[in-house]
């Protein structure tokens, strides 16, 4: 039976302590309001700033290179003659194809000069944008035909200050590296000081401009920014498409201005399928970095006219028994860790078998013999036999292409980048270690351990591909001096980042029991300012004294010669 009872009465005060007010709650939002806009508002002027001070030591650098390079010769003054001599070996003959299509009636007669070239080779007519990467030159002919700066710019000083301005991008891209890796502009303006303090090895610019290493370089460097921003997880998919966009056209910028390209990259393949397999970088965009390098110098083969020489470079063959052998194999990355070990040992076999094989395949197929000598240089050079080949033993007799001198490192440590460097790097390597033998075993109890947060070493994918990246040129510097300029500029980039990664101080903080969040503050951002105050302290003077020493280009003899050449091929073409 129902029955009807008085209402209990509700104490106002039990709800209050139930439940917050309505004022409580907004008071909440809005100090949380507060605190997300002040970082927000933090992030983007440190943004403004890191990316100010970015492009402004980028123009300094470039300004400061040209500075010594006028000053060096007195360029502004000499004769045009003086001017060209100045470009030595083959850097002149490519800053004469330049001057080549500048003196053509049209550009396209300029083209057909370029692809029907009789001066060059003794008795020969060959195409020039077959054998050598000279588009640099014909685009910037093109360019300055094009532009209305032919009464108050001459022509060689529009090619000088083009290369002096991708020296300006060289050393942003190096800073905006840096700066992603270490979350943190002062490392990128520490990379960029290392980068100028060290330019005797760092970069040859301003004596060898015409070099095809001057092109190349500023756009790889792009491009390992790029890679780097990439390999960020949970990135948006535009900004995804975008950043692949910058990859595809750095890399094929870079593919396109040097010869070496396929080797480099050859390398940077190497890094990638190395890190793949030990389960460092997603694999997805590692076979997009793939697809990227083989699609890059695919055009450029077809620029060069079907060069049969990019056609049969190693590149190729390796990336696409990569991407073949994964079709056969595509439980890689699971089981225990000897079976792991197994199939991967396995996959490598598969892989060199398939890349010796369609090398093979393509180099008979094209009947391809004219990068033979590169081998033959090779197996010389390492002491597996002498050769008779004569482009070998040219390389061999060639000084830039010997063994890294030590005086080099004496030069780093001078200005401590080499002992930066190896504190970095030898803690960077033990890191790699312990990770890839923990994603070689059990990936499921990897996960777990991730999602739980009990994983305290820790590697990011960015952080991996430059390690690897630093190691695989460092020793491709060590073996062939010309191309320490490819592993210098990186060392610059990855000692800055590691003086300032908040990763490395804890680790390093939470060994000797020392760790909280404001001593590894104190570190990350201590250190590289008294490095950068030491380094402003005792190589600023020495850099302003350098730009006050003038000298003169003087070479009589030679300039004789050449009016004398010049002199007879005018009274040749009067008869």
């Amino acid at each position: 039976m129902t029955a009807i009872r008085q209402r209990k009465e509700i104490k106002v005060a039990e709800v209050y302590e139930d439940n917050p007010s309505r004022e409580e709650e907004e008071e909440l939002e809005r100090q949380l309001l507060t605190v997300y806009s002040g970082r927000g508002l933090w992030k983007i002027l440190s943004l403004t700033v890191g990316g100010t001070i970015g492009l402004c030591i980028g123009f300094l650098t470039s300004v400061y290179l040209a500075t010594l390079h006028e000053n060096d010769l007195w360029f502004s003054n000499i004769k045009e003659v003086e001017r060209e001599i100045s470009f030595r070996t083959e850097c002149g003959l490519y800053y004469s194809y330049y001057k080549q299509m500048l003196q053509a009636p049209t550009i396209l007669k300029g083209f057909h000069g370029l692809m029907h070239d009789n001066k060059t080779e003794s008795m020969r007519t060959i195409n020039i944008l077959e054998r050598m990467n000279i588009y640099q030159e014909v685009f910037l002919s093109i360019l300055y035909r094009i532009l209305p700066i032919q009464t108050y710019l001459e022509p060689v000083y529009f090619y000088i200050y083009t290369l002096f301005g991708l020296q300006a991008m060289y050393v942003t891209a190096l800073y905006v590296t840096s700066w992603l890796l270490s979350g943190t502009w002062l490392s990128g303006l520490l990379a960029a000081l290392w980068y100028v303090i060290n330019r005797i090895d760092t970069t040859r610019v301003e004596f060898t401009i015409p070099l095809r290493e001057n092109w190349a370089l500023p756009f790889f460097a792009v491009q390992i920014a790029a890679i780097t921003y990439l390999l960020r997880p949970h990135l948006q998919p535009l900004c995804e498409r975008l950043t692949l966009l910058a990859v595809f056209i750095s890399t094929f910028l870079f593919s396109l201005t040097w010869q070496f390209n396929q080797f480099m990259m050859l390398m940077q393949a190497l890094v990638l399928f190395i890190l793949d397999c030990l389960n460092m970088l997603p694999t997805t965009k590692v076979t997009w970095l793939y697809v990227i390098q083989v699609t890059s110098l695919l055009l450029v083969c077809v620029l060069q006219f079907f060069n049969s020489m990019i056609l049969g470079s190693l590149l190729i063959s390796f990336n696409l028994s990569v991407l073949i052998a994964r079709r056969f194999q595509k439980n890689l990355k699971t089981g225990s860790f000897l079976h792991r070990l197994w199939k991967l040992l396995f996959h490598l076999a598969l892989v060199l078998g398939l890349t010796i094989f369609l090398h093979s395949l393509i180099k008979q197929f094209l009947n391809l013999k004219s990068d033979e000598h590169i081998f033959k240089f090779l197996k010389a050079k390492f002491g597996f036999g002498a050769t008779r080949d004569f482009d070998a033993n040219l390389y061999l007799c060639e000084e830039a292409f010997g063994l890294l001198p030590f005086n080099t490192l004496e030069r780093l440590s001078h200005t401590l980048l080499f002992y930066a460097y190896m504190f970095v790097l030898s803690i960077m390597v033990i890191v790699a270690v312990v990770v890839a033998l923990r994603n070689l075993s059990d990936s499921a109890n990897v996960q777990s351990m991730h999602k739980k947060g009990r994983c305290t070493i820790v590697m990011k994918p960015g952080t991996a591909y430059n390690l690897m990246h630093s190691i695989l040129f460092g020793c491709l510097a060590f073996s062939t001096m010309r191309m320490k300029y490819l592993w210098t500029s990186h060392m610059c980039v990855f000692a800055s980042f590691g003086l300032c990664s908040s990763d490395i101080w804890e680790l390093l903080l939470k060994l000797v029991h020392l760790y909280t969040p404001k001593r590894m503050k104190l570190m990350k951002y201590s250190i590289p300012i008294i490095i950068l105050i030491y380094l402003c302290y005792k190589f600023w003077p020495g850099m302003m004294a350098e730009l006050s020493e003038l000298r003169e280009f003087y070479d009589p003899d030679t300039v004789e010669l050449m009016n004398w050449i010049n002199l007879l091929l005018d009274s040749v073409f009067y008869i």
